[in-house]
């Protein structure tokens, strides 16, 4: 099994500054979506570009409007063929009845953790993120109010948890790391989090769309 804890850790990212707090509140974020800024994502794939078909994806990228705003996470059932165990956001590959990215990303959410699509307010949408196992997948980004019930699905979702989007977007937080795997050097972001005496390590193209994610609040 492929471990990301076991990797090389290539360079921590303090020398970046955190996301100033008043840019992390639902206010905020919400206009930044209303005028865009001029920005560049930092990484868009995790694949070789030349790499075949990919397989078009959309994932929820959730923010809880709390006093301190979080993001919602999933753990995958470990049962499952891709991605099995690993930190994701709710989402999945766009199917043939969904409208765009966003329909897709909002049935995800609804399937997996019972986020039902009238209870997020859609802001926009982040570049698509390539994977290495074969999707480019639209993080799309919403704001949920707290309070709001979830059921996760268990043949999908083992757990739910948040984290303090203060955390999640703060470089100090973020490591980059390298192995080689299958023949291939890969190298990825992780943001390991604790939370009640268990570690979540967010990593690959999660903790990629979230450092883009930073870019675009920092533009």
């Amino acid at each position: 099994m492929f471990d990301p804890r076991s990797a090389d850790i290539l360079a921590t990212q303090k020398t970046l500054p955190a996301v100033p707090s008043e840019r992390l509140l639902a206010d905020s974020i919400r206009q930044r979506f209303v005028l865009p800024p001029s920005w560049q994502p930092e990484q868009l794939r995790e694949i070789d570009p030349n790499a075949g078909t990919l397989v078009p994806a959309a994932v929820l990228l959730a923010i809880v409007a709390r006093p301190t705003p979080t993001v919602l996470l999933t753990v995958r059932s470990a049962h499952l063929h891709v991605h099995a165990g690993q930190i994701a956001f709710p989402g999945g590959k766009i199917d043939a009845q969904d409208a765009d990215s966003i329909g897709a990303a909002l049935r995800e959410a609804h399937e997996e953790i019972g986020l039902h699509p009238s209870s997020v307010d859609v802001l926009g949408a982040l570049p698509a993120f390539s994977t290495g196992t074969g999707f480019s997948v639209t993080p799309v980004v919403g704001l949920v109010q707290q309070g709001v019930p979830l059921v996760p699905n268990p043949g999908e979702v083992d757990h739910v948890f948040e984290v303090p989007l203060s955390f999640a977007l703060n470089p100090a937080n973020h490591l980059r790391q390298q192995m080689e795997f299958q023949g291939r050097l890969r190298k990825w972001y992780a943001i390991p989090y604790r939370q009640d005496d268990r570690e979540f390590y967010i990593w690959g193209a999660t903790a990629g769309m979230l450092r883009n994610f930073y870019h675009f609040l920092m533009a």
